[in-house]
């Protein structure tokens, strides 16, 4: 049933795009008209709406075949920004050069910005039944942008002109480009001559973020093995401040082949263990059924952290759990924190795996963590034994819940954030 209702409303989401790529505004009212002249009038001794019928079928069959008469060879090309943030408008330049042999005018720019309909699997996870209604708004909740029309001016031949296109963003993640589309009208404005240019392109549309107080992160230094030159190299080598006679036991890894050449002795590099502070933050990404809404703002609360965090003089691990568990580093010779800010905007909720994964993983780290911010979508029994064995662990937390629903129980240093008022929770931190 549910496999059967996703190609049937995948279906009619090709139809509903092809009918806005070959029809315009008004011809798709005029479609609408007829189909239904076509309902009211199909008993033809009783009604008289089968005339509006045929007329508005006529109307749209000259208006299709004269537009097949328009012809055209355009070049596009596309200014994109690299970055912009989820929830706002963003607008970039887009050249149209002319490129066919007589002047061209009223055209109109129609930008694809791919499939936007879901895989089956996500359907499957994040409708609540398989109707239309919720297809629409799984459809609609995984849509990055929208591009509305955009009218071209008369463009000579061999002419190129500038437009500034407007674009309106609703969630992180990658808003691809497709090949544009310079659409021609045909003489009665009902139908399209489409002109597809390829011009692909990408967007990298980041999380919603949040302003927040100076932060006060719990913990200390702790020794990290590799010190300040991890940031760069694999190994457990730390700062390099000279060169001294081999002892028994040194490591192989460490003598100065070249020293050793020269003085016929072994000659071993000497580091400088590094003590700095460490930080992880945790991202809870278990999403059940309906925490959607939740694990958007658990991300964009996730975001404001790295963003705000000073990682100049510590180093701050982003964690989650996707396919698998995974860590991003950020500061001293890693990634900036903008890389963090990528990396979050295609986390994606993980179903597949048991909270214990995310658990493990952070205890793998523990030894070298100053400290700990967690970010999780619930406050039960799983996630209480996993804080409970942090703290026991000696692993200073600061937990956050991101939660629509009210929480039970909650001790005195659990701050529970509310979905829709994200921000007053935030300024109280």
């Amino acid at each position: 049933m549910w496999r059967l209702a996703w190609r049937v409303f995948r279906g009619l989401g090709a139809v509903q795009h092809g009918i806005r790529r070959h029809f315009t505004p008004a011809g798709i009212f005029a479609l609408s008209v007829a189909t239904l002249a076509a309902v009211f009038g199909i008993d033809t001794n009783q009604s008289l709406a089968y005339r509006i019928f045929t007329l508005l079928v006529a109307l749209l069959s000259v208006a299709w075949l004269a537009g097949r008469l328009a012809r055209g060879r355009f070049e596009v090309r596309r200014e994109l920004p690299r970055a912009v943030a989820a929830g706002e408008s963003f607008t970039y330049r887009l050249r149209i050069r002319n490129a066919g042999a007589s002047a061209i005018a009223g055209a109109t720019l129609l930008e694809d910005t791919g499939d936007p309909r879901p895989a089956f699997e996500v359907f499957r996870a994040e409708a609540r039944a398989p109707i239309y209604r919720e297809w629409w708004r799984v459809l609609e909740a995984h849509r990055v942008a929208s591009i509305g029309a955009t009218p071209v001016p008369a463009v000579d031949a061999g002419g190129e002109v500038e437009l500034q296109v407007t674009a309106r963003t609703f969630r992180r993640g990658r808003l691809h480009f497709a090949d544009a589309t310079v659409a021609l009208a045909d003489p009665l404005g009902l139908a399209w001559r489409a002109h597809r240019v390829e011009a692909r392109g990408q967007v990298l549309v980041l999380p919603k973020r949040y302003k927040l107080p100076p932060l006060d992160l719990p913990g200390s230094r702790r020794h990290q093995p590799g010190g300040v030159s991890q940031s760069s190299s694999v190994g457990d080598s730390g700062e390099f401040i000279g060169l001294r006679d081999y002892r028994p036991g040194d490591p192989l890894q460490r003598i100065h082949w070249k020293s050793f050449a020269r003085r016929g002795e072994p000659v071993v590099r000497e580091y400088q263990d590094e003590f700095f502070e460490r930080h992880a933050l945790v991202l809870d990404t278990f999403c059940a059924r309906g925490q959607e809404e939740a694990f958007e703002e658990a991300v964009a609360v996730a975001a404001s952290l790295a963003e705000t965090i000073d990682t100049r003089e510590c180093l701050l691990d982003l964690m989650f759990v996707g396919a698998e568990a995974y860590t991003f580093t950020a500061g001293r010779g890693q990634m900036q924190p903008d890389g963090l800010l990528a990396v979050l905007a295609g986390v994606a909720p993980c179903r597949g795996q048991p909270f214990s994964v995310l658990r493990d993983a952070v205890r793998a780290r523990r030894a070298a963590m100053s400290g700990s911010v967690a970010i999780l979508l619930a406050w039960d029994e799983p996630r209480r034994a996993f804080v409970d064995e942090m703290r026991a662990l000696g692993l200073t937390l600061r937990v956050l819940v991101v939660s629509a629903a009210p929480v039970a129980d909650a001790p005195p240093w659990l701050k529970v954030l509310e979905p829709g008022r994200i921000q007053e929770g935030l300024a109280t931190l």
